[in-house]
C-alpha cells in the first residue's frame, strides 16, 4: 500500500505526519515541487511481461510523461528474487546499499511502479518526505533535489525509468549524508503496518 511519512530532519525517529490518503500524498508532494500520479493499465498484464509488453500496457502515460518533460529513454528496470540463483542475496544487497546514501541528479528522477515497491526519501529544507511507491505509482523527483531510495531488504520491483539524457541514472552523492539515521522501507511498512 502507497503511503507518505514527514519526518524531521533533527528528530529522525518522530514522524510529524503519516498518511495513505492518494489526495493528501498528491498535496504535500506537490508542496515540494514533486509530481505524485496513480495510474492503471489500459489491459492486463501477463505474468513476466517482458519490458516491451509493459511499455505497450502503459503507453498512453509513458507518451504523456515522454512529452511533457522532454524524456528521450525509457526503459523498464526489473529487480527480483530469484530462488534458482545462489548469487541473489549478494546481488540484492549490491543492488539496495548503491543508492541509500544521499545523492541528487541533474535531470528529474521519474519513476512508474509496474509491481513491488520501494521507497523515496526526499530530504527539503528541514524534513524528510519518505515516499512509499506500489504498483501503479509514479514518483517525479525533480533535478537537484536530495534523496535516497530504499528497495527494502527483499527487493522486489518492476518500474518504469524516464531519463532526459542517455548516459541514465548518474548520482552526485552528498559527503555527510543522513540517511543512515532515519528508518528504512521494511520500518516504514512495519510502523503503516501496526497502525491499522
Amino acid at each position: 500500500m502507497t503511503h507518505l511519512h514527514v519526518i524531521p530532519v533533527d528528530q529522525p525517529r518522530s514522524v510529524q505526519l503519516r498518511t495513505r490518503s492518494a489526495e493528501r500524498i498528491r498535496s504535500e508532494l506537490d508542496g515540494i515541487g514533486v509530481q505524485f500520479e496513480q495510474w492503471e493499465a489500459p489491459r492486463d498484464l501477463a505474468e513476466g511481461a517482458d519490458a516491451e509488453a509493459i511499455l505497450d500496457a502503459y503507453r498512453p502515460h509513458v507518451d504523456r510523461i515522454s512529452d511533457k518533460g522532454g524524456y528521450r529513454l525509457v526503459d523498464v528496470a526489473r529487480l527480483r528474487p530469484d530462488s534458482g540463483d545462489p548469487e541473489w542475496p549478494a546481488r540484492a544487497r549490491a543492488a539496495r546499499t548503491k543508492f541509500l546514501e544521499e545523492h541528487f541528479h541533474t535531470e528529474d528522477e521519474v519513476r512508474f511502479f509496474v509491481e513491488g515497491s520501494g521507497c523515496f526519501y526526499l530530504h527539503v529544507e528541514d524534513f524528510v518526505y519518505a515516499m512509499v511507491c506500489t504498483a501503479g505509482d509514479l514518483i517525479s523527483v525533480p533535478a537537484r533535489t536530495v534523496h535516497w531510495f530504499d528497495m527494502g531488504n527483499s527487493p522486489d520491483f518492476t518500474a518504469i525509468r524516464f531519463f532526459q539524457e542517455e548516459d541514465g541514472w548518474v548520482g552526485n552523492f552528498l559527503p555527510d549524508s543522513i540517511a543512515s539515521r532515519f528508518p528504512t522501507l521494511d520500518d516504514l511498512n512495519a510502523a503503516v503496518g501496526a497502525a491499522t
